[in-house]
């Protein structure tokens, strides 16, 4: 240990450190500075632990403290005021912030980094924010803040123009209801890094936690010696499986997923935990878990999705479901799930077709790469367990750790703790089960934060997906037939594998009219990290599919591919993939419409442009019950709780949510502040399939509409407080596929989306178009932001991402090789909102959340096509122009390999412009 002695935002600092302690950990636990955030130390790759270092911005996680001796150091909480307070006007006048966890250090960034060049060029902006990841949003946004931040330091007296409203300047007559650019409730805590994430929360006597991963992907569990790690001074416990007093399989779906895998049983990926440690620090914590010794028989893995459906493949979970099928290839246990969908006469259809496109397309398994990552904390308050949760549904977090716990499920309360991005990687329960055990037979409180490599290992991924597909059309170039097999690995777990395929299946035919077709999709069971949730949830794999084959025929028949999209796009009264015939809220044509200009602009100057359409349901449909739940607490005349059962995770769903209610009450959008426990009856599912404003915003309009009746006779906010007005509504039920029903309603609604990716002469991005149906912008600014961070998002995952593995193993966790594009790899983006209102949804909204990126990568692929003549038939296009000068992977650390010790026309739509500019 060394004392060190610096400056730290401007008052002399002491303190004792390890010699290997970095500047972020000093920073964080010694002097609770959290405005810097840990999101991948050591790598330093993700930009959220920005400081000030001697004048320079550096990255806190890499930083050893010991340099600093001597030295200064500046965080956002050391800046004056008034330089907060510019920072707060430019990011807000940008609307530059989703889950706020790159934020801060961004902010700080941008401060020196203006300091010495106060008149930047937007290309010169972007270079510097290369060290940044922002994984929410588009990064045009933060750019134009930096711009407007620049001008705010070279004239203090200018005023930013904007378009976006704040809350607190809503009045009885501007009261930021639906239709309003309301920016984030949150945003100026987000921006300054004031607001809370899980991993900030402190409680007294808080101990540590750290867990035992498994060593391999596929190996028996002879023994596990826990004596030296319990013998460790600050060690308070070590738990293994004999330590659960209640059920210890858990799953959303199947109960496959053991919370510790136990002696004798075998471990089926590489993010099982075999033990969990409790200390006084989390360096004791990380020390003993090491010293924990297992014992292994390792076996050969399954990692192949056809090598685990042959009849001799070792069954890879033994709580599997073994699904049963006649059409199945085999018996084999690995088998998942099975959907079948069958319509007309494909055969004979395809048989008779003028043309027929036909192909096996791959996609990748990739990352999630939510900048936070996963963490938890719990205590026991009495009989009485709290937990702070960062998923994406609270109530089945309470559910399963009642389970584990052999506790009343009255007796668990969790708090919604809205995490730093999700994308769907935080449906299932990770390590709260963990967590909360050991809170329980310590009575202490217990913090549990995963590093990153731990994160990447643990947690369900996208699913790597190969489908073999063939569509044919009649001479004219109208569809005839598809025939789909799609084949997913979903891992170790069943997590929503099951779901996903199932997904996959059903948007089989994308938003066109086919009369007759055939899909089967199955999930399968290997050694590989589980796959589950993410954005888009099975579409996207299809679809980069389907509109290869759709150019494919457009050029057989010889028509354009715009052209052939449109004669094909589904209106009202058309059938989609599983025979459900549409009724309203169809908007495929306008968003093709919507880009037209745009089309026939680059097409007459001779550019290469691909175009690619979408479909993405709205609600998870399939037989599943559609709840939405909240209610509206008075608790004083300018303060009304609202309570939904669902996860704000950077969405901006809560400030949706309130204008909804404002909207619906007649009040200000400032007098709502939203928030969400278990202690609420609001339990409704999981934020997931594009829901929660179609189901959460219905619910707060009925709670509101109550409280609108109290005002309406006469009483005064005042007169109300105390009162709850609650909000239980149920959509019109849906058909699960394979039900033989004359009219399936396999889904309340969908949305639809036209993009177009346009590639300058180099072949590298230079725009894309990005038309979407919405139902109804509730919030134009939010709903941008979402459609231009999917947007990057796929263009990513069409290009650059993916997440390899050999014998089940990540090889890799560092950010800057998994792919994800950064501030200069961003072409121009133009979202263009149409919208088709849906009669079901809240003033007639419906989910975007997903479709954002559902057609990204087709529409990547089928630009290459256009510029070199080349069908990309595999993600990622990584040997295409477009992803060769992509900065993702520039700097190379150097770094251990990653740990496996334990570890068709209308008139004009109605639509909102959106360009953003790098």
């Amino acid at each position: 240990m060394t004392v060190v002695r610096f400056t730290c935002n401007g008052e002399p600092v002491q303190v004792t450190v390890r010699d290997d302690e970095r500047l972020l950990e000093t920073l964080r636990r010694r002097l609770q500075l959290t405005s810097l955030k840990d999101g991948c130390h050591p790598q330093g790759q993700c930009g959220a632990c920005v400081a000030i270092v001697n004048g320079h911005a550096r990255v806190t996680c890499t930083e050893p403290t010991l340099a600093v001796d001597g030295g200064e150091v500046i965080t956002l909480e050391g800046l004056h005021p008034n330089d907060r307070a510019q920072i707060i006007a430019a990011f807000e006048s940008a609307a530059a912030g989703q889950c706020g966890f790159c934020l801060p250090a961004i902010a700080l960034h941008a401060h020196s980094y203006l300091q010495k060049h106060p008149n930047p060029t937007p290309t010169e902006i972007a270079r510097q924010l290369d060290q940044h990841l922002c994984r929410c949003g588009g990064y045009s946004r933060i750019v134009e803040a930096i711009l407007k931040l620049a001008q705010m330091r070279r004239d203090p007296d200018s005023v930013i123009p904007t378009q976006y409203l704040r809350a607190a300047s809503t009045t009885p007559t501007h009261i930021g209801g639906v239709g309003a650019p309301v920016l984030r409730l949150d945003a100026s805590d987000l921006i300054v890094g004031k607001r809370t994430f899980t991993a900030d929360i402190d409680r007294p006597a808080l101990l540590h936690a750290a867990l035992v991963l498994s060593a391999h992907a596929r190996a028996q569990v002879l023994s596990i010696r826990t004596d030296k790690a319990a013998a460790l001074p600050g060690v308070v416990r070590v738990v293994t499986a004999a330590d659960v007093p209640g059920e210890r399989w858990q799953g959303l779906l199947e109960h496959d997923w053991p919370v510790f895998v136990a002696p004798g049983e075998e471990v089926r990926c590489a993010g099982d935990v075999l033990a969990a440690v409790a200390a006084e620090s989390e360096d004791i914590a990380r020390e003993a878990a090491e010293l924990v010794e297992v014992d292994y028989q390792v076996l050969p893995t399954v990692v192949s999705p056809t090598d685990a459906l042959a009849n001799n493949a070792p069954r890879v979970n033994p709580k599997s479901p073994m699904v049963e099928s006649t059409i199945s290839p085999s018996n084999s246990p690995n088998l998942l799930s099975l959907t079948l969908i069958h319509r007309g006469n494909p055969q004979e259809a395809l048989a008779a077709s003028a043309h027929v496109a036909t192909g096996t397309f791959h996609t990748q398994r990739i990352e999630h790469l939510f900048l936070e990552t996963e963490c938890c904390v719990a205590e026991m308050r009495g009989e009485h367990l709290h937990v702070w949760s960062q998923g994406q549904g609270i109530f089945d977090d309470q559910r399963q750790i009642a389970s584990i716990l052999n506790m009343p499920l009255q007796n668990v309360h969790i708090t919604l703790v809205p995490p730093g991005g999700a994308f769907g990687g935080k449906e299932d329960l990770l390590i709260q089960g963990q967590t909360a055990l050991l809170a329980k037979l310590t009575g202490r409180p217990v913090r549990l934060a995963l590093r990153r490599d731990e994160s990447v290992r643990m947690h369900p991924k996208r699913h790597p997906v190969t489908s073999h597909i063939q569509v044919g059309c009649d001479a004219q170039g109208r569809l005839t037939a598809v025939i789909a097999d799609i084949l997913g690995d979903s891992g170790a777990y069943a997590s929503v594998g099951a779901k996903v395929l199932e997904r996959a299946a059903g948007h089989a035919c994308g938003p066109y009219r086919v009369p007759n077709t055939h899909v089967e999709a199955r999930a399968v069971y290997t050694n590989n990290p589980p796959s589950g949730a993410m954005r888009g949830f099975g579409v996207p794999q299809i679809t980069f599919a389907l509109e290869s084959c759709i150019d494919q025929l457009a050029a057989k028949v010889g028509i354009d591919r715009w052209e052939m999209r449109y004669k094909n796009a589904v209106s009202p009264g058309d059938e989609l993939t599983t025979g459900q015939r549409l009724t309203s809220s169809v908007g495929i044509q306008k968003t093709l419409l919507a880009v037209k200009p745009a089309y026939d602009e680059a097409r007459a100057r001779g550019a290469a442009l691909g175009i690619a359409c979408g479909i993405k349901n709205s609600g998870l449909g399939n037989g599943a019950e559609e709840v939405g739940k909240a209610e509206l607490v008075v608790e004083s005349p300018t303060r009304i709780s609202l309570r939904c059962g669902f996860t704000e995770m950077g969405q901006g769903l809560w400030t949706v949510l309130c204008q909804i209610a404002a909207e619906r009450s007649g009040l200000p959008v400032q007098l709502f502040t939203p928030e969400l426990t278990t202690d609420s009856p609001l339990s409704c599912g999981q934020t997931t399939a594009s829901r929660a404003v179609l189901l959460g915003g219905n619910a707060v309009i009925a709670a509101a509409g109550q409280l609108k009746q109290a005002l309406d006779s006469g009483q005064t906010l005042g007169d109300l407080v105390g009162r709850v007005y609650t909000g239980n509504i149920t959509l019109l039920p849906t058909t699960p596929i394979g039900l033989n029903v004359p009219s399936p309603r396999t889904h309340t609604t969908y949305g639809f989306a036209t993009q177009l990716v346009i590639l300058d002469e180099q072949g590298h991005l230079a725009k894309v178009v990005a038309a979407h149906d919405v139902g109804r912008a509730i919030n134009p600014a939010l709903c941008q932001a979402q459609v231009e961070g999917a947007v990057v998002m796929g263009l990513g995952y069409a290009l650059t991402e993916s997440l390899p593995c050999e014998n089940g193993i990540p090889t890799t966790a560092w950010i800057r090789e998994l792919g994800a594009l950064r501030a200069r790899d961003v072409p121009e983006i133009e979202v263009i909102l149409v919208e088709d209102p849906e009669p079901e949804g809240p003033f007639g909204a419906k989910g975007v959340g997903e479709i954002g990126l559902v057609p990204t990568a087709a529409a990547v692929a089928s630009a290459l096509t256009a510029f070199d003549g080349e069908v990309r038939t595999e993600l990622p296009m990584r040997s295409s122009p477009a992803a060769k000068v992509m900065h993702v992977g520039q700097i190379h650390a150097h770094h251990p390999p990653v740990s496996h010790g334990h570890n068709q026309p209308h008139a004009h739509p109605h639509v909102h412009h959106s360009r953003s500019h790098k």
